[in-house]
């Protein structure tokens, strides 16, 4: 099974929402949670924070990463592991690939026309709103 994974990443104030501008498909041009693949026998969690560092500059030191859920998708033999921290300090970004952008954590996230994942990333905040306290350490 493929195993993919996004980020959920609060500033420090826990006011605004990493997201990356995608460049390719699927999404073109829709706004997304920064993330990437776990590869074959890596550990889930150090991937998440290779993937976070890779994409966003962003390290072990500046956050603490607590898995949300994961969405297994059968049809498409595909496992999207979810995981969301807030940040310790202000950081300096450093974009890979897609643009970085800080969003206000109010916005709507079920808008399909802003953002990918046919509101998946509005069902996942709405679980981070519920675990806020054992996930936004």
């Amino acid at each position: 099974m493929k195993k993919l994974n996004v980020i959920i990443v609060f500033n420090k104030e826990n006011d605004k929402i990493l997201m990356c501008k995608r460049t390719k498909e699927p999404y073109k041009g829709k706004l997304n949670l920064v993330g990437g693949k776990v590869e074959k026998d890596e550990d889930e969690l150090y991937a998440a924070y290779r993937e976070l560092e890779e994409e966003t500059g962003i390290t072990k030191n500046d956050i603490i990463l607590t898995n949300l859920m994961n969405f297994e998708y059968k049809m498409s033999d595909m496992e999207l592991e979810v995981y969301v921290g807030k940040l310790n300090k202000d950081v300096k970004l450093v974009e890979e690939i897609n643009k970085l952008v800080w969003v206000d954590k109010n916005d709507n996230f079920f808008d399909i026309e802003k953002y990918a994942g046919e509101g998946n990333i509005g069902h996942m905040l709405k679980q981070v709103e519920i675990y806020k306290k054992e996930v936004l350490k």
